[in-house]
Parts: structure tokens; sequence; C-alpha cells
């Protein structure tokens, strides 16, 4: 920057040619005297040394020489008034430069340092040169830092020492000097001052790491241009790009003072490689635990491999975070879904297996596996080429031997599968648009505690959320949206599942979930599902609804509690497991279903809200309780609330034990359930033997197992009218169904009674 240069603004007083008029004894304001008739001041046309010049004799203790004319001080700009001073005869003096601070006003700005470094004249005739700098800041080498309240200043020198002297002055030069003090000024340094080409072929990896070591709490500016890095480049300072940069996979490029995807894409161009460099960067760096996508959309034509991104690391552990910003599906055949078929065998004695496998080379990790025998959500969790082995998600049910598989590999947004393991990590504020196109997210193999919350899982082709493995252990999902992209189908029509999960203690927290085949196809134990609203609806009359929720672990120890599930139905089911029939393992107990709003709208009668699917026979409930639920039917009834899908085997009724059902309520549903149920038996005719029907209220069609209690609720009669005071022995499990308790009376007799009935010891 040089002023006189940019703006033409004029700071060189005249010379002393053009008259000693201009040029005062005092201060230089108006008014002050002048050298124009001065006894000690002569203008010399022809010196030696100077050329022009002014005589001057020192005749006052400090001799003033300040130019009439007022010098602008500009914000920003910086000053330097220089003279040369020789001394012809007499005392010698000392002589420094001088001025004076104006104000806008006129006035004078009192209490500045308005001299600058004083230098003694030694000998005659040898030319001594003084100069000091003025300017509003006090950086390094400004002699008179004035602030911003001087707008000008009259300048020139002082001569102190001793008097009697003659010395001669060669004319004062007063010049913008800032660029001198660019450098410090800026807040910037540009890599291209330390050697950086930016022609996209030199590698300029040193030239920005000198850069930002030379910035000391300034930024960086990467100028325009393209700039080869051939190193892992780390940045203390904050950075600006104006060109971008090129860098392979494996080299890192660290923003520490800037983290966001904003700033890499800034860097790169290019929002996809922004994002994979970034992200290799936050598994690489300790200083950043999350990365802010900065609001940005990121439109993607293929899916983003999580691990190839950081190709230095198969397994992470440590917090890390990504937020605030959007994913974009793009129409391209890089989403289309791998469809592979082969040949393998399954040994329920190796559950997790398949050997044999043809082909296995040709199989992604990642995919879905369908077959004879196969439950839901089961995929490739890990392969081995030399051994032609796969390795399983979950267990299949009844796939003993070889048969032909299919392999499904959906194409993910944010693929993890790659991963061997990746613990702690978690997502928030983030849509992923994937536009009937892609999959959300595919979570690494092992893991724990991955975390989503509070995002969008909007119109996914096939899956929101799928774990090939146990890294859902511990998963958190909270308060999140999963929109389907089949809204418009028949729900028995519909394909894509909202997510799964293979391990345990998973937490679905909060979230909504609209018209998907299933919520959660949940294989773990111990879940926590809370405050959700899943709905799977459709306008067809009498329709047909799916399960929202999926329970595939026989001793699930789930809580499902305060959730609105509308329009699909809870299974309970055993399909992970290698042996479906029941043997010495725990069976179907351990579950908690309390305070939920269900409701079905347009149903066909015989559906129901809470269904028990056994995959073998011999299982039985051995823990469940269903409290405080309110059941609603709209436009049809149905008759009951909760089955036995016997399609593959039954329930052992006779082993059921601790069930709890009470406190529920029942609008339009012909039946309601209790256990214990508490049934009234009126014996209108006198009979020795009464039989008390207790099929409609005990839950699952189960036995008439135990009475609780027995209470009179009128007087008992025989036949003659008397009164009597026996009391019957008891018969439970009587009839064809076993669902009739038997009173017996020692002669025929009739009379009202409640009792209290459970079908569970």
């Amino acid at each position: 920057m040089n002023k006189a240069i940019t703006d033409g603004i004029e700071f060189m007083p005249p010379a002393f040619a053009a008259g000693l008029g201009q040029w005062s004894s005092q201060d230089g304001t108006p008014g002050a005297d002048t050298y124009a008739d001065a006894l000690n001041a002569a203008q010399v046309p022809a010196d030696q040394d100077f050329g022009g010049c002014l005589e001057l004799q020192k005749v006052d203790a400090v001799q003033k020489l300040r130019f009439m004319g007022e010098t602008p001080l500009l914000p920003g700009c910086y000053l330097r008034i220089t003279a040369r001073v020789k001394a012809i005869s007499g005392n010698l003096p000392s002589v420094r430069i001088a001025g004076w601070a104006g104000a806008p006003s006129g006035t004078h700005v009192a209490g500045l340092i308005e001299v600058g470094p004083e230098a003694a004249l030694q000998a005659y005739g040898e030319v001594v040169e003084v100069s000091a700098i003025v300017g509003a800041g006090a950086r390094q080498g400004v002699h008179m830092a004035w602030g911003a309240e001087p707008v000008y200043g009259h300048f020139g020198l002082d001569l102190t020492g001793p008097s009697g002297g003659i010395v001669r002055i060669d004319d004062i030069i007063v010049e913008d000097i800032t660029h001198v003090f660019h450098r410090d000024m800026m807040n910037w340094v540009d890599v291209r001052d330390f050697g950086a080409m930016g022609d996209g072929m030199s590698d300029d990896s040193a030239a920005f790491m000198a850069a930002d070591a030379a910035a000391q709490g300034r930024r960086v500016l990467v100028s325009a241009g393209t700039y080869l890095l051939q190193q892992s480049v780390t940045f203390q300072s904050r950075v600006q790009f104006e060109g971008k940069v090129q860098m392979s996979d494996d080299h890192l490029l660290l923003l520490t003072n800037n983290f966001d995807l904003p700033s890499y894409i800034d860097a790169f161009g290019d929002e996809v490689q922004a994002f994979r460099k970034a992200f290799q960067a936050l598994l690489n760096n300790s200083d950043h635990e999350s990365l802010d996508l900065g609001g940005r959309r990121i439109n993607l034509d293929a899916p983003i491999d999580m691990q190839k991104a950081v190709a230095n690391r198969t397994q992470y552990a440590q917090r890390r975070h990504i937020h605030n910003g959007q994913f974009y599906v793009e129409d391209a055949a890089n989403w289309d879904t791998e469809v592979f078929t082969s040949l393998a065998s399954y040994n329920p004695g190796d559950p997790l297996r398949l050997t044999g496998v043809a082909n296995v080379a040709n199989i992604p990790i990642g995919s879905l596996i369908e077959g004879t025998g196969v439950g839901r959500e089961v995929y490739v969790r890990a392969r081995d080429v030399g051994t032609q082995e796969i390795t399983l998600s979950m267990p299949l049910y009844d796939a003993a031997g070889t048969q032909e598989f299919t392999f499904r590999r959906f194409k993910y947004v944010l693929d993890f599968s790659g991963f061997d393991k990746l613990s702690k990590f978690s997502m928030s504020d983030i849509e992923f648009q994937c536009n009937g196109r892609a999959s959300a997210v595919i979570l690494a193999p092992t893991g724990l505690i991955f975390q989503l919350r509070d995002c969008f899982i909007t119109r996914p082709k096939d899956r929101g959320l799928s774990s090939i493995g146990i890294g859902c252990q511990g998963m958190l999902i909270d308060r999140c949206q999963f929109l389907s992209d089949q809204s418009g189908m028949r729900a028995q029509d519909r394909t894509v599942v909202g997510l799964n999960a293979n391990a345990n203690d998973v937490k679905l927290r909060n979230n909504r979930i609209t018209q998907f085949r299933h919520f959660a196809v949940l294989g773990g134990t111990s879940s926590i599902i809370t405050g959700n609203h899943w709905f799977q609806g459709d306008d067809e009359p009498q329709g047909v609804r799916t399960a929202g929720l999926v329970l595939t672990s026989s001793h699930n120890r789930a809580t499902i509690s305060g959730n609105y599930i509308d329009n699909c139905f809870i299974e309970w089911a055993n399909e992970h497991d290698q042996a479906p029939d029941f043997s010495s393992e725990l069976s179907f107990s351990a579950l908690n279903i309390s305070d939920n709003i269900f409701q079905s709208i347009d149903v066909a009668p015989w559906f129901r809200f809470i269904v028990i699917k056994p995959y073998g026979p011999g299982h039985f409930i051995d823990g469940l309780t269903m409290v405080g639920n309110v059941f609603r039917a709209i436009r049809g009834d149905i008759g009951r609330v909760e089955q036995v899908d016997t399609s593959l085997a039954e329930l052992d009724f006779s082993r059921m034990r601790n069930i709890v059902v009470s406190g529920n309520m029942y609008n339009s549903v012909e039946q309601g359930i209790m256990n214990p149920a508490v049934i009234q038996h009126t014996q209108s005719g006198a009979a020795q033997t009464w039989a008390v029907d207790c099929a409609g209220p005990l839950p699952f069609g189960g036995y008439a197992q135990h009475i609780d209690a027995m209470v009179m609720r009128s007087r008992v009669k025989d036949g003659a009218d008397v009164t009597r005071h026996e009391l019957p022995y008891t018969l439970t499990e009587q009839g064809t169904a076993r669902d009739q308790v038997h009173l017996g009376w020692p002669e025929a007799m009739s009379g009202k009674v409640s009792i209290t009935v459970r079908m569970d010891n």
C-alpha cells in the first residue's frame, strides 16, 4: 500500500528553494513565526552534498524547523520523515525528527511522543541522516505512535544541544512506508511468499508448513492456484483457501483451527472429496472430536466407503461425531443393488458360518442373505476366500444342509462395513435424503455405542440403518425420523426395513417412523424402546398389517414403553435360533410391554396387536408383563389384541409362568384380556358341577391353570331354595380346550360366584 501512488495523496513538503515562508521556527501551526526573514536562516542554492538546502544557525535551546503545511495522517498508513544534516561551523548540536499532532478541530493532541531518536553531529562536513516513523499503531519500528485521534501533523526536525553552531539541512523527505508493515499489519500470510508454486505439479507441502509456522496467530492464505501436496500437512493456524489442494488418499490435511466441512470444500473444491478428507482428519487428529458439516448439502452419485477414506485405520474407539448437514443421493447406476446366488452349506452346530460357498470372492461383506430357513435381516459379516467360508450376523433357523442362497448387497450413503471395529461414533442433525435410490447407513461388523440422534432418514430404497454384526452393541437411536419411500403401497407389499440390530442393549427413543415393512428387527436382548411413534397403515379396506417391531430373541429382557404403535403389531419370535425347538434354554421370557398406545384403522377383524411366533415346538411364556396399555380399533372392530402364530409351531400352554396382564384399556375390541382374570359366573339352574368358561379373557388362548380366589356374589341355594354354606372343590384345565374351571358341590346348587383365574403357574 502506498497512498501517494494509489490515491495521489501528497505527503512530501516542498523544497527549501520554494521559499522559507513555508517553514516555521515554532510548531508550524497557522500564525507561527517562519524563517522567511529570519536572520539565522538562509536558502543555499548549491551545496556539494545536498544541492539546494537550508543553512540554519542554532540560536534557541531547541531550534525547531516545522513544515507549515498539514501532512495528512490516514488510518493504517505509516510515514517515515527523513532529514540529512551536516555541521558547517561553531558548536556541534544534535538533531532529531520532530512533529506536532493535530486533531480534526485544529487543536493539539497532547500526551503523545512527538520526537524521534536523536543523533549527534560529531564532525564538520559529515552528513548525518536521521529519520523517524509516525503512525497510529504501536508496531515494532514505529517511533511516534499517535493512535487514531490525530489526523494531520506538522513535521520537521529539532536541533538540540549547544547553540551557536551553523548547520546545513537537505530537503526533508516524508514518504509512505506502510508496505514495510504489511506482513505484520495483515492478518494473513500467503503460502506463495514461502515458495508455494500453485502449478499443480510442484510439491508445495514444505511451503504450506513454513507459512503455518510463520503465521504466529494470523491466517494462512492459500491464494489462487492448484497446490499439490505430497506429504501430510497440519495447519495450526486458520486457513483461507482461494486456491485448491490436490493430495492422495493416504496423506492428511489437518485444519486444526477451522476444522469444518466448508473449509475442506474450499480446500478441495469437490464436496465429496472434501468430506472424505475431513473424515480422515477426524480420525487422525486428537484436537477435534466432531466434524461440523456447516449446514452443507453433499450431493452423492455413489456410496462413501468410510474406511477407505481412512486407509490407515481399520479400528477406532475414541468418541467421534459428525453433525449438521445433508447427504443428497443423485440418480446414478452406482446405487443399484448387487445380487449374487451361490451354493453353500450350513451346519447348525457352527451357527454363524456358511461353508463351501461357491464364488465366495464375489459376495460382498454386508450382503443380505435370503434362502430357505433364513430369518429376517441376516447379513454377511465377514468372508474368507481361502476357506470359502462366510461369517453370518445371526444363525439360520432351518437351513441345515446345502442350498442355493441369494445375497443382496444394498448400497448405503455412508458405508462403515470396511472397518473391523468402530466404537463410540455418533451422528446428529443430518438428513440422509436417499430419494428412493439408496439406503442410509451400514455399521461396522463390531463396535460399541453407535448413536444416531435428531437425524432424518428420508425415503431409503432398501434399508434405513443396517447392522451386519455386533457393531450395534449399545446402539442409541434418538429423536430421529424414518420416512418411507413406499407410503403409497399396500402394507404387505412394502419391502423397506427401518433398522435392524443383532447385539444387546439397544435404545430406540422418541423416534417417528412412517410406513415401512418393519420399523425395527431386533435380534439382541435388553433393549429399551420408548417414546416412539411408528405407523404402517394404508388405504386398503380391511387391510393386512405387518409387524412394526420384530423381536427375535426369545429370552428378550426388553422394555417397550410409552410408544404409539399405529396400524402394525409387535412380533415376538425366535427365528434367529439355529435350533428353534425348545430344549433347555430360556423360552419366551422377560418382556415388558407397558403404557403404550395401540391403534388400528380399517383392519380385518382377525388383526392382532401382539403376536408370538415360535419357530419350533415346546416353547412357552416364562415372563411377560402387559400393563397400562390402550388398545383402540377405528372403522372396524377386532376380536382380540393378542395371538400365537401357529404356522410353524404351537406354544406349550401347560408351562406358562409369570404372566401379568392388567390395567389395559380396550376400545372397539370384542374381548379384552387379563391375567389373572376375574370371571363372574351365574348358575341359574341347580347343578352339582358348575362349568366356568374362562376362554375369553385369558391371554393367548391359555389354559385355566389356577384359581387364586373365589367370592360368592349371591346366596348359594339347593333345589329346595335352602341357603347352603358349603364350599366347592375346584378342577382346573377342564373342557376340550382346557380353558374351563369346574366347581364341584355336595349336591345340585345354584347361585353366583366370582373367581380369579390364572393361565400361568
